[in-house]
């Protein structure tokens, strides 16, 4: 049977809110608001409006989250796995920095998260609401060298330093994949077509289909970050 927390008021941490979830800390640049009161409205994650749903690929979601200061969430549920990709804390850039929680998905969490300021508050996020993966290291893509820089049964995300003008080999996923631009510069992902999609900022995003090369282009005058988000499926 499933079942829910609910967070209540935590201290702020040096880089942000430190947060108690299934028992690991976490560190957030938002703070949270106190137990819901019997007024409050809570909502599935899907439906609180600061987390955007930005592409859909059947029990897949991309969400961009976006909390701007002195603004605050919803009371919101989560209620599947989910990945996140930290782009903004309120005090600035978070340079990309990558968590997942998968225990969402037998103990649901309601929270609420409210941003101090003075920056935009931002993730880029992706939820799996499939069944978990028989095996940790399966379905790995074709093309990147080197450990992921994240991996469990629902999701898998590798990190890349590409400098100007140096192009990743092409690579392909098993799974469907999103490249996130974490750090400012100009990056093209280009599809084995040649159809490109041109990222031009921090948080900026492409998505790719399952068993769809491509390869990733720093364009731009200065190094730059991506980091390559699967949310795993069985193939």
């Amino acid at each position: 049977m499933q079942s829910t927390k609910l967070f209540a008021r935590s201290a702020l941490a040096a880089y942000g809110l430190f947060l108690l979830v299934s028992g690991s800390p976490v560190y957030h640049a938002a703070e949270p608001a106190e137990f819901p009161g019997p007024n409050d409205r809570v909502v599935p994650i899907l439906q609180e409006p600061r987390h955007r749903t930005m592409h859909v690929d059947g029990d897949i979601r991309l969400l961009d989250v976006q909390i701007n200061p002195g603004d605050m969430t919803l009371f919101h549920t989560h209620d599947a796995a989910i990945m996140y990709t930290f782009i903004s804390s309120g005090e600035g850039p978070s340079g990309g920095r990558l968590s997942s929680n998968t225990d969402y998905v037998k103990e649901h969490y309601t929270h609420q998260v409210a941003n101090n300021g003075p920056g935009l508050f931002r993730i880029i996020a992706l939820t799996n609401y499939g069944p978990a993966m028989a095996e940790l290291d399966s379905d790995r893509p074709e093309g990147l060298s080197g450990e992921p820089a994240l991996e469990n049964l629902y999701f898998r995300s590798y990190r890349l330093t590409l400098a100007p003008g140096e192009t990743s080999p092409m690579q392909t996923h098993h799974n469907p994949s999103v490249v996130v631009q974490v750090t400012d510069g100009l990056t093209h992902v280009t599809r084995e077509d040649g159809i490109t999609a041109e990222l031009t900022a921090m948080g900026s995003w492409a998505w790719r289909n399952p068993h769809s090369p491509y390869q990733i282009k720093n364009v731009g005058s200065t190094p730059v970050e991506v980091v390559v988000n699967e949310a795993r499926r069985a193939m």
